[in-house]
């Protein structure tokens, strides 16, 4: 423990700084032996968007993001699959401007109400969104998916696309392909905001307790939904995303459909969860490019519709964590 002394008001001479933002008031030196593993190995984005790893002590920052290599090569090469060495500068330009901070930030006064879902408003820009949707129209077909027991209390469910499925064809062998690579980069783009989110929604939550530090995600079900005033269709009422066994998802609230006639626009919608301590009912009006980051088993539900057509990209995700054994020797 190296203190150094800085003026903060007064003369502050107690602390030992092992990482460094850009401030006013900057230490003038850094210890970076004195990082606390037990955060690092969370993961935790720290506001120079240093992403730490406590298997290979490696550190990415603002001035070393053209640093990585090939060391990550053993990952699956599939492209749903997206390692979380990286920082923020891979988001792409139809993400906002500063959207990661944003959403570390909405995670820290989410947490404090002891919330696990995070609404970020327009986090995808919506007429990088309108640019897709024609074509999404053309390619959309819904598929006719009959679950058990129901979901959302429909036992057919036959108003999404599915552009991805999990091992084995759940919930339908047939996944819509060219819908998929329309949608690809957005799709990459959602990966890298759930590992940011993710990593910080469960960083460090319980001191002392080494979890095994989340190195990537794999999308598992991605479908699109189409709602309508019609009964069944317009709405997905009170439910838990993949009955609880997936660790997160992501809803992206896709344009209002002004290019397949007039008076298309939807009235109603929207997103409930019940979260926190005591369940609070909380409600978002949700529109194009507004994107909600759901943990795993919240209650939720996308509201019904009165009138007109609501779209909705959904995606499923299993986060991939980093073997907490260490290797044994042979």
């Amino acid at each position: 423990h190296q203190p150094s002394t800085i003026a903060a008001g007064r003369l502050w001479n107690n602390s030992c700084y092992f990482c460094r933002a850009t401030m006013t008031m900057t230490p003038t030196a850094t210890n970076s032996d004195s990082a606390p593993s037990s955060c690092a190995s969370q993961g935790l984005v720290t506001k120079q968007n240093q992403v730490a790893s406590s298997s290979s002590s490696n550190e990415l920052n603002s001035n070393n993001d053209e640093n990585q290599d090939s060391s990550n090569s053993n990952q699956p090469s599939n492209n749903n699959i997206t390692n979380s060495i990286q920082n923020h500068r891979q988001y792409a330009p139809f993400a906002r401007p500063n959207l990661q901070k944003e959403v570390i930030k909405g995670v820290l006064r989410k947490k404090l109400a002891k919330q696990r879902h995070l609404v970020m408003k327009e986090a995808i820009d919506p007429s990088y969104l309108d640019q897709l949707f024609p074509q999404m129209l053309q390619l959309f077909s819904p598929q006719t998916v009959n679950y058990n027991g129901g979901i959302g209390q429909v036992p057919e469910w036959k108003i999404s696309c599915y552009l991805e499925v999990m091992p084995g064809g759940v919930p339908t062998a047939d996944p819509n392909n060219e819908l998929k690579s329309l949608f690809d980069p957005l799709l990459a783009t959602c990966n890298h905001i759930f590992v940011d989110w993710y990593r910080q929604q469960h960083a460090c939550n319980k001191p002392g307790l080494r979890i095994p530090q989340v190195v990537g995600c794999e999308r598992i079900m991605t479908f699109i939904t189409r709602y309508t005033p019609t009964p069944g269709e317009q709405a997905l009422l009170k439910h838990v995303d993949g009955a609880g066994k997936v660790d997160g998802s992501i809803v992206v609230a896709l344009p209002m459909d002004r290019w397949s006639g007039p008076n298309l626009e939807f009235e109603g919608g929207g997103l409930t969860f019940w979260d926190g301590k005591q369940e609070n009912e909380i409600h978002y009006d949700t529109r194009s490019g507004d994107l909600a980051l759901i943990d795993r088993a919240v209650w939720h539900q996308a509201n019904p519709i009165t009138k007109g057509t609501r779209w909705a990209l959904v995606i499923f995700y299993k986060v991939i964590r980093q073997d907490a054994e260490e290797p044994k020797q042979s």
